[in-house]
């Protein structure tokens, strides 16, 4: 029998590779950058995957490192700092009033 399940929420860090950023991207990704080409690869435990250009590197939730296609990554995530901005804008508001 086929059964639903529901992705359990997790807080995951992120930074999306543009191009130019490579710096930001092997700071965040540590020891397990390699950049023997022309853009950043990720060494993992399957093997070392290709960062395109739009991609976000994600950090998991065990510290592995792994790339993920911009449609699909907007599709799953929502940034957890914008929702901290709004309410730190409505909890300023309120104590205005």
């Amino acid at each position: 029998m086929i059964k639903k399940y529901t992705k359990i929420p997790v807080e995951i860090e992120a930074i999306q590779f543009t191009g130019y950023n490579n710096a930001h991207c092997q700071a965040f990704i540590g020891d397990n950058f390699d950049n023997t080409r022309n853009y950043p690869n990720i060494k993992t435990d399957r093997g070392v995957m290709r960062v395109n250009k739009g991609d976000f590197i994600i950090k998991g939730v065990e510290g592995e490192f792994y790339p993920c296609d911009p449609d699909v990554f907007k599709k799953t995530y929502s940034n957890s700092n914008e929702c901290d901005t709004e309410k730190t804008s409505e909890d300023n508001s309120e104590n205005k009033i």
